[in-house]
């Protein structure tokens, strides 16, 4: 099974997240980069699903030319190549733009001779949340699509198993190929890569486009921090003297019963 999984290249907002000046984005001056964990572990479900089919997986990214540093990441736990549209702005591009140049590059590496029998994103990116490309990308190709998906497994006869945590427990999906999977995190660990990985990266093919202009598909307006809650600490005592203070708080909160 030939694989194609979706990635991007997001800002590390592990630590303190401010906007920029244009209030749509993340100002990532300060930040290094990475790829969200949604689509590190659809890079792991890929390349898994691959191993056992004795398939490919390739990478794709629409980002600027560093985003070629994610690509690498993905050959570096086990894809066999990637693809870079390389956009010098990428936040200019609406999900829905993003999801046509998708679209495109199937299209034209099918041409090629390159086919990918499924499609696997992020449910959502980690910078924006947008939910959207999976679903738009799917509806571009004509191919059946699912989301918030875990884990998925080949099930012989141009079909895969795929499950995912829904409302009641597990669901549990038979989907026809060629189709799209968005990947929730939580069903599989993503692999660390291995010295070997890494020097295979460095030399992995990697083809390149340039991005078209970007459509005219639901701009994102701005972006809203949370706000900031104020957050106090009360210091019950010292050594015995805090004993009854601390029965005092468990009592409140339901942990012991006076």
């Amino acid at each position: 099974m030939n694989i194609l999984v979706c990635i991007k290249r997001v800002p590390d907002i592990a630590g303190s997240v401010t906007l920029d000046d244009t209030g749509a984005g993340i100002d990532e001056s300060g930040l290094g980069h990475t790829m969200s964990s949604h689509e590190e572990c659809a890079v792991e479900l890929a390349i898994q699903t691959a191993a056992a089919t004795g398939g490919t997986v390739t990478g794709l990214t629409l980002g600027p030319a560093e985003a070629v540093e994610q690509l690498r990441a993905a050959v570096a736990v086990g894809a066999n190549d990637g693809i870079l549209v390389e956009a010098a702005d990428p936040s200019v591009f609406a999900p829905e733009d993003i999801a046509q140049v998708i679209g495109d590059v199937i299209r034209d590496r099918a041409e090629a001779g390159q086919t990918f029998d499924l499609v696997l994103t992020g449910d959502d990116a980690a910078d924006t949340g947008d939910f959207q490309v999976g679903l738009r990308l799917a509806y571009d190709l004509e191919y059946p699509v699912l989301t918030n998906i875990q884990t998925i497994s080949a099930s012989g006869g141009g079909a895969i198993e795929a499950r995912g945590i829904g409302p009641a427990g597990t669901e549990v999906f038979s989907l026809d190929l060629p189709a799209v999977v968005a990947v929730h995190e939580g069903g599989v660990d993503p692999r660390y890569p291995s010295i070997t990985g890494r020097m295979k990266a460095k030399k992995a093919a990697i083809v390149e486009y340039d991005a078209p202009e970007p459509g005219t598909g639901s701009p994102r307006i701005r972006l809203e921090l949370p706000e900031v809650k104020a957050s106090s600490v009360t210091i019950l005592g010292e050594g015995p003297e805090a004993a009854p203070a601390l029965v005092d708080v468990l009592e409140e909160i339901g942990v012991i019963r006076p």
